[in-house]
């Protein structure tokens, strides 16, 4: 493996002191340049290599092999044969010829190990777990505040690259790369075990001052209104578009067959993608345990249904809207809990743009 930095800005974010404590420590010289480390314990790791890997991949992945030819990373999913999602993936290139990463979530990867061996046939394919080996960690700013008052979510004027910092330049078995995605998520790196690469971001950051509180990814990506794992993205249950892989760079309507793709293909050509998943956010920590799949409801006398609940976190939840009833409506609930939510801004600007408002109430 080898060291990966990309030359890509990241457009960053700040976030306010969370009170749920996580492994996630962030580092600053002031209170206006805060980064965070985090060691996603929730991601592993599966090392594919053989000669014919790329195109062995090819045919089981939503997007293009082909886009490591110039890229660092891509972001993919594996579909089941009826175009549902079974788990979303980072597909790391190495410097070794012929050898892959693909990072997916912790609990799902020895299914998507048999999965691989399942249609690997005849080819010389090697398809090990490697979390013994490598673990993921992610740097990124996290976000300052949230305007609810406008629905709208501040960005951070400034930018920040790993480039700058010089980390890692002298090391080959560790990798960098932006994540695929979305700018504001940060990097990715993936590193040896015994590699503690929240230390070494703090020795280059300055470490002396360290920010007074702990941030959690997962609320930094909830904030975004982007789903990861099966928590947020249920296997074989969720589809593809719904889940935003279109506007994540998740998929290629260009290159050849894959499992799955008559429905995802079919569905983007008729411009029609009815739910989304999008942020949902709560005035306060719920006090009670909002379950899974809880109904998000208009705040009105009719208490129609406009989408469900996949997780929360904090203050900070994931729904899965149908976009055109939850940009039009006022107010939404969940279990009587109000909230409010927004179209992300990351989204392309052929998606809607009007905000879906959601009142809060003390």
């Amino acid at each position: 493996m080898f060291t990966l930095l990309s030359r890509r800005s990241l457009k960053c974010f700040q976030l306010t002191a969370l009170n749920n404590r996580t492994f996630t420590e962030s580092f600053s010289k002031s209170r206006g340049n805060v980064y965070a480390v985090e060691n996603l314990t929730q991601r592993g790791l599966l090392k594919v290599q053989g000669v014919d890997v790329h195109n062995f991949l090819q045919g089981l992945i939503t997007n293009d092999i082909r886009h490591l030819e110039s890229m660092n990373s891509i972001y993919t999913l594996f579909l089941n044969v009826k175009g549902r999602v079974m788990c979303d993936t980072i597909i790391y290139k190495t410097r070794e010829e012929n050898v892959l990463l693909i990072e997916c979530d912790s609990s799902y990867i020895h299914l998507l190990q048999k999965h691989l061996k399942l249609y690997r046939v005849r080819r010389k394919i090697d398809i090990d777990v490697a979390d013994d080996k490598l673990k993921v960690w992610v740097f990124y700013r996290p976000i300052d505040e949230l305007d609810f008052s406008q629905g709208k979510v501040s960005y951070a004027k400034d930018i920040v690259s790993p480039e700058t910092l010089g980390l890692y330049s002298h090391r080959d078995d560790v990798i960098i790369c932006r994540d695929p995605r979305v700018a504001a998520l940060g990097y990715r790196v993936v590193a040896p075990v015994d590699e503690i690469v929240r230390d070494t971001f703090a020795k280059e950051l300055g470490g002396g001052s360290l920010y007074d509180g702990f941030l959690n990814y997962r609320v930094h990506r909830y904030v975004l209104g982007i789903g990861e794992g099966i928590c947020d993205l249920p296997p074989g249950v969720s589809f593809p578009l719904e889940a935003n892989s279109d506007y994540l760079h998740g998929v290629s309507f260009h290159k050849g067959c894959y499992i799955g793709q008559e429905l995802t293909a079919r569905t983007h050509h008729t411009g029609v993608v009815r739910k989304r998943l999008m942020p949902v956010f709560f005035r306060s920590k719920p006090e009670i345990e909002i379950p899974s799949d809880a109904p998000i409801q208009l705040l009105d006398s009719s208490k129609k249904s406009v989408g469900k609940l996949r997780a929360v976190e904090g203050k900070v939840g994931l729904g899965l809207l149908r976009v055109t009833e939850a940009i039009a409506a006022k107010n939404i609930t969940v279990m009587g809990i109000i909230g409010e939510t927004c179209k992300p801004q990351w989204w392309p600007q052929e998606a809607p743009k009007d905000r879906l408002a959601v009142s809060r109430e003390a």
